[in-house]
């Protein structure tokens, strides 16, 4: 499947990203984090959460006392959604993925999901809450809520890079995530 993802050109995205950034992690994890799709540094690395939001992400995962190689970290998209898809070389040209793309891309996401079959699946940020659940409710609104995908609970909560723009929202991303961890521990949240 990795390879597919590699070739695909369903939607323009494939045409000028650089790397298609399948997914990363165990393929047994119970957790599952799904972000909007890759960015710059993704993009030329090739794998998901490698820059700033991804460091912090790393950090929040080793604080519930796990590792990203327990986990699996995902995208809804999986190719570099740009401003200016001309210029892949250019910084802070990232945008978030257009509901078109996001259908377009998601069996890919759902393909995953069959292989993986985490317990648990955390949404980073608006994008991919909106792409998963289909919800046009804001993200501070819906963050923290318990929902279902696919007969797999769903817990939304802020994208990292929201948290390294404004430092206020860590808590609420704690707080969701201590129901996560609660969950994998006890089957409750």
């Amino acid at each position: 499947m990795k390879e597919k993802v590699g070739s695909c050109k369903k939607c323009p995205l494939g045409e000028k990203r650089l790397n298609a950034v399948f997914g990363y992690g165990s393929p047994d994890a119970d957790l599952m984090f799904v972000g909007e799709g890759p960015g710059y540094d993704e993009d030329h690395i090739g794998k998901p959460f490698v820059g700033r939001a991804g460091q912090l992400l790393t950090k929040i995962i080793e604080a519930m006392g796990l590792t990203r190689e327990s986990v699996y970290i995902a995208n809804i998209v999986k190719c570099h959604p740009m401003i200016d898809p001309s210029n892949p070389e250019k910084r802070s040209n990232d945008r978030p993925p257009t509901l078109k793309e996001m259908e377009i891309c998601r069996s890919y996401l759902d393909m995953q999901l069959e292989i993986i079959k985490p317990e648990i699946i955390v949404t980073l940020g608006a994008s991919s809450t909106k792409g998963l659940l289909n919800s046009i409710e804001p993200i501070s609104r819906i963050r923290g809520s318990v929902r279902k995908y696919k007969g797999i609970k769903l817990m939304p909560t802020f994208h990292p890079a929201a948290l390294l723009r404004n430092q206020d929202l860590k808590k609420f991303v704690w707080e969701d995530m201590k129901r996560v961890m609660r969950y994998l521990d006890t089957g409750e949240i």
